[in-house]
């Protein structure tokens, strides 16, 4: 029951959506995606945590779609990646415009959360060729082994690491997506 604002905006959108209680499969579109307006709100309404990942789907929808912060006021903050990626977003105080329907393209993206990060996840495996992500020490904390269920699913995905020249240590950890998925 927690699922439907976020499965009705699915089917919304042409996505196919089976509920098996304590689970849910999901079936792409048989078509392009549908265009939909989203406001979040306090459960049991669209959770603002779920903001930019339906902003991705958002962009690959064909039309004009309006997104409304109703939560959250810097929720936002992942929009300039997704541009980085060719993604049409005019944010205007809680209201972000997006133009959809062109692919999103590879590019290099920072994550600035937990959720803007599980964003730039969708958005790479939505490209052709290869997308790296940075900072994914906010998508690490909040989703264990998602780069191993990533690559079980079919997605061409690998951690790299960038070494100081003196100890060995980690200095930054990436991603590094190739193979769509979507």
């Amino acid at each position: 029951k927690h699922l439907e604002s976020i499965t009705a905006k699915l089917e919304e959108m042409g996505v196919e959506v089976e509920d098996f209680g304590d689970a849910v499969r999901i079936k792409p579109a048989a078509g392009p995606l549908r265009r939909i307006n989203v406001k979040t709100m306090p459960y049991p309404g669209y959770p603002t945590d779920m903001n930019p990942q339906i902003a991705v789907l958002l962009c690959l929808a064909q039309g004009t779609s309006i997104l409304t912060e109703g939560v959250w006021d810097p929720r936002f903050k992942y929009v300039e990646e997704l541009t980085r990626m060719g993604a049409s977003i005019t944010v205007d105080g809680r209201k972000a415009v997006i133009e959809g329907g062109k692919p999103l393209k590879p590019a290099t993206v920072k994550c600035s959360d937990l959720r803007a990060g599980a964003a730039m996840v969708i958005a790479a495996l939505a490209t052709e060729g290869e997308t790296i992500i940075e900072n994914i020490y906010h998508i690490e904390r909040g989703y264990e082994h998602l780069v191993e269920k990533l690559s079980g699913a079919g997605a061409d995905i690998k951690k790299i690491y960038l070494m100081t020249l003196k100890r060995n240590i980690p200095l930054r950890k990436k991603w590094k997506l190739q193979k769509p998925l979507l």
